[in-house]
């Protein structure tokens, strides 16, 4: 045998072994994972190392998310059976649903009613017995489901109040007909309710909150599929006690009530148009009766105030507090809502997170001069909810239910209180404002241009350092940000003699792993290396972190700590931008330094030794920056691409080799130079300056400016105020002036016949404090009465002083004269 033969005999075993582990690796029940010799992660079609069984065994669904109520059909991609054959879905490993195959041959999954959000696994059998196919949809807020998918509520203000004053007639829905196969739907009314469920365990018991969703009775049977359906209500005598619902349209062919078919939802809704006949009788009165039976069942619950994040003072750090708050789509004067349940208000924002105890809500609200409302002031006033709007982790169970039990615990009750009875006062004072003493601003820290960094304590520095490295490092509060940086091309094709931020990823605690980087141009958002679509939301809800995007140019990342990161693209370059609460105080490392108010230590190297920052050379700070880079062991970033793998993967962390300019002459003879300097002015000039020159472009360099002065607007936003606190009107009495920060005076008056005591004005002070005390005001006829009282109190006091001091002295005579017998009458 020839040394040729023997060599291909030896590639022949080779190739066999490395087959045999190959075909021995499979992706069933392992989808997301990397194998040791194959991949049954997203990301191995491009990379080219699927496992055999990949696209057998991990499908992809369309459309990627339903609403939480479920009723959608899922189709699976890529799995494709004869028509007819049999399919059961398996939702997170033990609610068994019903699929079905089209006539093409095309599977579905109908998504099913669940009380919570996030991503759902789920597996498929087309036996009836091995679930060995895997896949997963986003089960989202009903509110935040696709529109085109639901019930549309015509004229949603009658379906709300009806049968309240002057409200009546015919109630009208619509939906997407095509979205119903079939010729002939059923209308049925469900009912949302949360009640005490009991539970034995041996001769003992426990009782815990359980919500339900339940099927109530038929609107219509057998009705033709229009898309169009109206009708009288009638008054329901015997489902009156529930007042909180949906309406759901499925086929004909569907008995009533069916769970987990396929169907189309309404928002949920105050069922004010099936209330009983009492309630159309006499709506006030009916729902004042209503609101007293609530606020006794309020008082009784455990107080929930105390559990909530303050508000931020002003208007303007309620922009800007992006981590912790959000916009409320009702009252958003800038937007086009009214505020009509907040009158006086131009702007609303709720906590984005629930409070950690009893997963309540905040809600603050805004005068036009920027000032937080109160409800002690104003029936506008800021609201705090007793159950989050978007509900908590872990969801499922009361008050967690995203949506119904916010409904349920301070919708219902408002409309009860406010909108259908004059007992609102009831209302606030059970939903009173919680103020802002205790709001502490954010800090925040930034990476733009090319790319230019200032830490969290204010310093401004440039590192244009090429590869992956730390922005924020925290182990205490095990938050990671990392920052991925790659050499600029200019317009002619070259590489420039700088870089500029391309992806950026984080983690907190154990957090799905979220990384949004630059993709043509556009943000991509990646789910544990896996890309996350906005094509039917804007709001998705992962494990331990939120992600918001508007557009294909922002995205902001809300992890459950308050922290945030939002990305934009300004002119092609991406603005990273980190808000860390004061938690993280003396608790942060990396490349936006330690946030400790000390910016002399922000350029604190990887290995702990500290560059002083006001003689720091550029040649210093590149090597700070360098030495923050990261380890492939603990890299977040994903590698799907071979230009990826071949720059960022193989290659260490910080490529040493490439040294970017430290610094440009501005010659005169550059045509560039004149324009740069009549732009280039005033705060942030240098780094403007210094992308000109090096990217050759004055829309680079002004994209900068802007970015650098955008962040400078939200520093000036974020600026602490100091509150002193809300201030009553005294009974009887006249308070002039709502707003209560440093420098505010707050005066009072009394009503015609009474008279004033304490302070007629009284001025918050910078430690936090009001001058004066708290006035009150009494009436003429009682005056005489209080001095004589105050008067008669003072004598006493003056005569058992008297009387002590005299006793006093007659035990010092005592003292003096031992053999002497005192006696006093």
């Amino acid at each position: 045998m020839n040394i040729r033969t023997q060599l291909g005999i030896v590639i022949c075993v080779i190739f066999l072994v490395c087959s045999t582990k190959t075909v021995g690796q499979t992706c069933r029940l392992k989808c997301g994972d990397t194998l040791e010799e194959c991949s049954c992660h997203s990301s191995c079609a491009s990379l080219l190392n699927c496992c055999p069984d990949y696209n057998q065994s991990c499908f992809q669904v369309m459309p990627h998310s339903s609403s939480m109520l479920g009723g959608a059909a899922l189709r699976i991609l890529g799995l494709d059976h004869h028509p007819g054959g049999p399919l059961l879905c398996r939702f997170k490993g033990q609610i068994e649903v019903e699929g079905f195959i089209d006539a093409e041959g095309q599977a579905y999954c109908i998504s099913p009613l669940l009380y919570e959000t996030g991503w759902i696994p789920f597996t498929v059998s087309t036996d009836r017995i091995h679930f060995n196919r895997s896949a997963e949809y986003l089960s989202v807020h009903p509110s935040n489901a696709d529109p085109a998918s639901e019930v549309t509520l015509v004229n949603v203000t009658q379906w709300h109040h009806y049968g309240t004053s002057n409200i009546a007639g015919r109630l009208k829905m619509t939906w997407n007909s095509s979205l119903i196969g079939a010729e002939k739907v059923n209308m049925e009314l469900w009912g949302y309710r949360e009640f005490t469920r009991s539970s034995a365990a041996g001769t003992t018991g426990s009782s815990s909150l359980q919500a339900e969703l339940s099927y109530l009775y038929s609107l219509g049977r057998n009705l033709p599929n229009t898309g169009v359906f109206s009708f009288v209500p009638k008054p329901s005598q015997d489902y009156s006690d529930w007042e909180l619902g949906n309406i759901r349209i499925t086929a004909s062919a569907k008995p009533d009530g069916a769970r987990d078919v396929q169907a189309l939802w309404s928002g949920g809704h105050v069922l004010a148009w099936h209330l009983e006949q009492a309630f159309r009788d006499d709506s006030v009165a009916w729902a004042k009766i209503k609101c007293l039976q609530w606020d006794v069942l309020e008082k009784r619950l455990p107080s929930f105030l105390d559990d909530l994040i303050d508000c931020p003072c002003t208007i303007a750090q309620a922009r800007a507090d992006t981590g912790r708050f959000h916009p409320d789509r009702g009252c958003d004067i800038e937007r086009g809502s009214v505020c009509l349940h907040h009158p006086g208000s131009v702007r609303c924002i709720r906590a984005t997170q629930a409070s950690p105890t009893h997963g309540s809500g905040q809600r603050c609200c805004y005068d036009s001069t920027g000032a937080l409302m109160f409800t002690g002031d104003s029936a506008g006033g800021s609201t705090p909810h007793r159950a989050h709007e978007w509900g908590s982790p872990p969801y499922r169970e009361p008050p967690r239910v995203p949506g119904y039990s916010h409904w349920l615990y301070d919708s219902i009750s408002f409309y009860h209180c406010c909108l259908w009875s004059d007992q609102c006062q009831i209302y606030l004072n059970q939903r009173p404002s919680t103020g802002c003493r205790d709001y502490r601003p954010p800090k925040a820290g930034v990476v733009l241009g090319d790319p230019h960094f200032i830490t969290f304590d204010g310093l401004g520095y440039t590192f244009n350092g090429r590869g992956e490295f730390y922005l924020v490092s925290s182990l205490d509060r095990e938050l990671t940000v990392q920052v991925r940086t790659d050499q600029v091309k200019l317009k002619n094709g070259t590489l420039g003699k700088a870089t500029r931020t391309s992806s950026v990823a984080m983690r907190e605690k154990s957090s799905d792993v979220i990384e949004v980087r630059l993709a043509g141009g556009r943000l991509q958002v990646l789910r544990n290396h896996q890309a996350l679509p906005f094509t039917e939301q804007t709001l998705t809800g992962l494990h331990g972190a939120l992600v918001f995007s508007s557009s294909p140019q922002d995205a902001a990342v809300i992890l459950f700590s308050g922290a945030a990161v939002e990305v934009g693209v300004l002119e092609g370059n991406m603005a990273v931008t980190v808000l860390l609460p004061a938690a993280f105080t003396n608790h942060t490392l990396g490349l936006l330094g330690s946030m400790n108010s000390d910016p002399s230590d922000d350029f604190l190297t990887q290995q702990g030794e500290v560059i002083v920052s006001a003689d720091a050379t550029p040649e210093q700070i590149f090597t700070f920056g360098a030495s923050w880079n990261i380890s492939k062991r603990t890299s977040l970033f994903t590698y799907d691409s071979k230009y990826l793998l071949d720059n960022f993967y193989f290659p260490p962390s910080h490529h040493s080799d490439f040294v970017p300019a430290f610094a440009l002459p501005e010659r005169p003879d550059d045509p560039l130079v004149a324009d740069m300097l009549t732009m280039c002015s005033g705060e942030g000039a240098a780094f403007c300056k210094y992308d000109t020159l090096t990217t050759r472009s004055l829309t680079l360099g002004n994209a900068t400016l802007r970015a650098y002065q955008h962040h400078g607007a939200r520093m000036a936003a974020l600026e602490p105020v100091v509150s002193c606190g809300w201030l009553p009107t005294p009974r009887n009495g006249k308070k002039n002036g709502t707003h209560y920060l440093e420098g505010n005076t707050v005066g009072f008056a009394c009503n015609e016949g009474h008279i004033l005591y304490g302070s007629k004005e009284r001025a918050c002070r910078a430690d936090g404090t009001w001058t004066g005390e708290q006035p009150c005001c009494i009436t003429d006829d009682k005056t005489g009465f209080v001095l004589g009282a105050v008067g008669s109190l003072s004598a006493l006091v003056v005569m058992g002083l008297m009387i002590k001091l005299h006793n006093r002295k007659q035990e010092r005579e005592k003292k003096g004269k031992p053999g002497r017998v005192v006696i006093q009458e």
